[in-house]
């Protein structure tokens, strides 16, 4: 298997990680509170989502394209 191709595979688990982090953080009570009172989330959970959204993506990328020559 190629390098790129576990790297994907490392890339894609990390941010399906950072993304159950995140809803976990915006399921809280204080979060939903918040959410409630500014119509947004805070910047740590904001990150959380959109860092992970962006490396399973990035992953799949690389794990499905990323050892073609």
């Amino acid at each position: 298997m190629p390098v790129t191709r576990i790297v994907g595979i490392v890339l894609m688990v990390v941010g399906a990680v950072l993304l159950f982090y995140g809803w976990q953080a915006s399921e809280s009570v204080g979060e939903q509170f918040r959410e409630e009172l500014t119509g947004r989330y805070s910047d740590e959970t904001m990150w959380y989502l959109i860092g992970g959204a962006a490396a399973v993506v990035g992953g799949l990328l690389l794990a499905v394209f990323g050892a073609r020559r």
